[in-house]
């Protein structure tokens, strides 16, 4: 549900706008209303999972999903909608560091529990690349209402499912640091919120917001600077290659999610797709989500995380190039399916080694918390994905601003990998 809920909306757009009269500057609210909440709780909910009791967080996290979702279905305008968005992104940070805790309560033998990590991987990989078909069904079937209300059964199932005392996990001490976390959230949404009002051309609306970002950013630092329970370790920011790995995270999501938020578009209004065409359309995309992962896994364990890293940032390079150049062209669907392709086989190359390698470069003792901090910046680069991209959609022909945002998803690329290499060559 978590993870299908980042890509399900992308083929909903245009009939959310219809239905709800939504602007392109309220459709990346509905988008990074979930991203923004689901990255910046991702930085203390592995906290919350171990001072609570993980299975705690976990069937909470999983309630609210539900019931949140439920209202997202019924509701009555965007801007409500954005509301609840944000609440299933706060219910979804509650998930996934609980979800993995509990993985390893279950499986405490090193090799049962790798199996059942890779299970949870390729799972998240299906849920990824179902999200654009499954919504691309739903919204056919029954309007865009219905890619909300599929979640509802799914989180009864999901609460029986782990109603039992196997997956109890005991409480522990770690202390959160609550200011900080709310004032990490009010920065990284007023960033978004200068970033969407840019695009739109609301100029004081964006020079607000930025004022806003600048003041919270240094009440956060400041924040930090005094805690006993830093919201971001030190240690796991020290590490040697820590940065440029984040900084890779978030160039991916940004290509990833922004290609899913500006594609459906032009699929929609300029090919004159369906919904469920839409959908279909990303499968070039979506599949190596599924199963290229377990390929990667194989190549790290010969070569290292480094090797599949630098190709998958390669591929999107690419596949953001070749992408801008047909729609620029006006090019029919089957020549966009080479930068389809590379996009979809750079993601899957990339990011499962991105984690082994952020988990390696960690510090002793501080795995969780680098593994919370690399989904964390990725999220973010969602965040700004769909946000610096959408500002393209928002103006002018839409065909010719689609291939403006796609080259600039490639240059963020272009630059993670040009970063990495030199670091490489450094080591």
């Amino acid at each position: 549900m978590v993870l299908l809920d980042t890509t399900v909306l992308s083929v909903a757009e245009p009939d959310l706008a219809r239905s709800l009269h939504g602007t392109v500057a309220g459709l990346q609210w509905a988008v990074t209303g979930y991203t923004v909440v689901f990255g910046a709780l991702l930085l203390s909910a592995g906290a919350v999972a171990d001072r609570y009791g993980a299975h705690r967080a976990f069937r909470a996290g999983i309630a609210v999903f539900g019931v949140a979702s439920l209202l997202s279905s019924l509701a009555p305008d965007l801007w409500t909608l954005v509301a609840l968005r944000a609440v299933l992104g706060v219910a979804a940070a509650a998930c996934v560091p609980a979800s993995m805790a509990m993985i390893s309560r279950l499986y405490p033998v090193p090799a049962e529990r790798a199996k059942a990590v890779a299970a949870w991987a390729a799972t998240s990989g299906a849920a990824l690349a179902a999200g654009p078909i499954a919504g691309g069904a739903l919204v056919g079937l029954a309007g865009w209402r219905a890619i909300f209300l599929i979640n509802v059964p799914l989180a009864v199932v999901v609460l029986a499912l782990v109603a039992g005392p196997r997956v109890h996990c005991p409480r522990g001490d770690r202390t959160i640091d609550w200011p900080a976390q709310l004032v990490a959230c009010v920065t990284v949404g007023l960033f978004t919120d200068a970033l969407i009002a840019l695009g739109s051309g609301s100029a004081v609306h964006a020079a607000c917001s930025a004022a806003g970002t600048l003041a919270a950013a240094i009440a956060f630092a400041v924040l930090e600077r005094r805690s006993t329970a830093p919201v971001l370790v030190p240690a796991v920011l020290r590490a040697p290659g820590m940065p440029g790995s984040l900084v890779a995270g978030a160039a991916v999501n940004f290509a990833m999610t922004g290609v899913l938020f500006v594609l459906p578009l032009v699929f929609q209004e300029a090919l004159g797709m369906s919904a469920l065409r839409t959908g279909l359309a990303f499968l070039p995309m979506t599949l190596p989500f599924a199963f290229n992962p377990l390929l990667t896994g194989r190549i790290v364990a010969r070569t290292g995380p480094r090797p599949p890293v630098l190709a998958g940032l390669g591929l999107l390079t690419a596949g953001g190039v070749l992408l801008g150049a047909v729609i620029a062209a006006g090019a029919s669907y089957p020549a966009l399916l080479a930068g389809l392709l590379c996009t979809g086989f750079g993601v899957s190359f990339a990011l499962p080694a991105l984690a082994t390698l952020v988990v390696t470069a960690a510090p002793e003792g501080t795995a969780g918390a680098a593994g919370g901090l690399l989904n964390a910046v990725r999220q973010l680069g969602a965040t700004l994905g769909v946000a610096i991209m959408g500002a393209f959609a928002a103006v002018g022909d839409q065909s010719g601003q689609a291939a403006g945002a796609l080259f600039v998803a490639a240059a963020v690329c272009a630059a993670a990998l040009a970063a990495a290499s030199v670091r490489r060559r450094a080591s």
